[in-house]
């Protein structure tokens, strides 16, 4: 079911034909939303122009050209045609991936990459408490609406985050006792584990530490270095212009070792969840002088709150500079089983920062200044929404995928949306708290305030929980959607950490 349909197919055949290219193309959308009572074109009120409807879907990613994006969907993966980004619609659906496979389907497929006509599918994304298939799939997209299938490199532990780039695919690939970076050849049609790098290999004490704490959860690449989000050892910079043979450039933003190893194991669970720490995702501008990096995170017993996005000059990596600290918008309840404003995904291009904040929204920030970042437009539905990342398409839009009723607290359908990149204001935005009057209207039911239930409650102080993937390939553990949510954002090992 769509979620927002907002031309015909008479005039998307007439956009195709080119039309999308002209000037006059914002006065076709409507930009009708589900839960809209009004819609009208741009320029005008801050919203997106659609949406369209994607069961379970997670991070999406945009290929070279900007005209189809590709969704990891927990089950599988869709790909959607964005051409006409007035009106998305998914041009090709694939679930139950390599069902037929021994312990398959492959499963908590949370991410996807793409770069040229390759596509990565990779999982499971966190740790199943049984022999299960784990593994990255490469497809060839150059027809986007009809990829095939050309190869399955199968691996002993969950991939979490990946990243493609020139025909090497680079996998966190964390274990309960250590946290690595993979580097796979998957140029051919049999891919091959080319080098393997882990912290412990520059000092073996990171092998004292509980490996929650210094998961890697996520991976970029560009210009022959490769950026690991390392957690609460902050973000590692490799050298890897030899994939064969990655080595250390330098390690920021994070706590100190003698600081990790201080950590108890018994405490490992809230150091996991709460700031300082929590290095989540990062990625360079063109330049790669400019980096922006987020911190995913809640409080606990009252302490912490949401993370947010910094700004670091890294011209120099081995003396890089925090510019700037935009912070997350004001929760409720930022606790787990509150409302989620923590940051996400984000994209940097061209002067502009697209982020992701959950229930807190997308945002654009003109970064043009790195010092002083401008936000330039933010779209929040708190009670149907739950954005997962934000990537630019083009100069004209973003994507930005919902991951809708998946935390519990929110009854909109997963799905892609599809944003103006403008300068714009949204017309009576929810509030984010019942007391915010600067935010525009004061809180409502779509507020995506939640006061937990007593089995909800129960669920979280559990000291040893359900893994998400106990509950099938959906991902869903039994009970509240926090549950399921921790475990399929953490990564491997910082939700060993937190389950134990």
């Amino acid at each position: 079911m769509r979620l927002g349909t907002v031309i015909s197919a008479m005039q998307r055949r007439e956009f195709l034909r080119g039309v999308a290219g002209t000037a006059g193309i914002g006065a076709v959308g409507t930009g009708a939303v589900a839960g809209s009572t009004t819609a009208g074109a741009h320029p005008g009120p801050y919203s997106p122009f659609a949406s369209v409807a994607i069961e379970e879907a997670k991070e999406a990613v945009v290929g070279p050209d900007g005209e189809y994006a590709y969704v990891a969907a927990t089950d599988g993966f869709a790909v959607v045609d964005v051409r006409v980004y007035q009106d998305p619609q998914v041009a090709y659906e694939e679930r139950d991936l390599l069902a037929d496979r021994e312990n398959g389907p492959l499963r908590l497929i949370q991410d996807v990459k793409v770069e040229d006509d390759r596509l990565l599918v990779a999982g499971p994304a966190d740790p199943i408490r049984a022999d299960v298939l784990q593994g990255v799939l490469v497809y060839d997209v150059s027809d986007p609406e009809n990829p095939e299938r050309v190869a399955f490199h199968e691996t002993d532990y969950p991939i979490h985050n990946c990243y493609l780039h020139e025909g090497v695919a680079y996998l966190t690939a964390n274990y309960p006792d250590r946290n690595a970076l993979a580097v796979v050849d998957v140029s051919g049609d049999s891919p091959e584990e080319i080098a393997r790098w882990s912290l412990t290999d520059r000092d073996e004490q990171w092998g004292e530490i509980p490996t929650g704490l210094w998961t890697v959860h996520d991976v970029w690449v560009r210009d022959g270095r490769a950026y690991l989000s390392h957690w609460d050892a902050g973000l590692v910079i490799l050298d890897v212009s030899d994939p064969t043979s990655p080595s250390f450039v330098s390690r920021f933003a994070g706590r100190s070792l003698d600081d990790l190893e201080s950590v108890e194991r018994k405490r490992s669970r809230a150091h996991v969840i709460r700031l300082p720490g929590n290095v989540h995702y990062a990625m360079t501008d063109d330049s790669g002088d400019l980096l922006a990096l987020n911190r995913e995170a809640w409080a606990v017993d009252g302490e912490g709150g949401p993370g947010g996005v910094e700004l670091w000059n890294i011209s120099d990596a081995t003396s890089p500079e925090r510019l700037a600290t935009i912070d997350a918008p004001p929760s409720p309840n930022p606790a787990q089983n509150g409302t989620w404003t923590t940051s996400h995904n984000l994209d940097l291009v061209d002067g502009r920062l697209f982020t992701s904040w959950y229930q807190g929204g997308v945002k654009i920030h003109d970064v043009s200044d790195p010092a002083n970042p401008d936000e330039m437009a933010w779209w929040r539905m708190p009670g149907e929404t739950a954005f997962w990342t934000a990537k630019r398409a083009s100069q004209r839009f973003f994507v930005a995928s919902s991951i809708g009723d998946y935390l519990g607290g929110v009854e909109g359908e997963a799905g892609l949306y599809t944003f103006p990149i403008e300068r714009d204001q949204q017309k009576s935005p929810p509030s984010l708290t019942t007391t915010d009057g600067d935010e525009g209207e004061t809180g409502s039911a779509d507020g995506g305030t939640t006061t937990p239930t007593t089995t909800e409650q129960a669920a979280l102080e559990e000291d040893t929980a359900t893994t998400a993937g106990d509950a099938g390939s959906s991902g869903s553990a039994p009970g509240f959607g926090v549950g399921a949510g921790i475990a399929g954002l953490l990564g491997a090992g910082a939700w060993t950490a937190y389950r134990d």
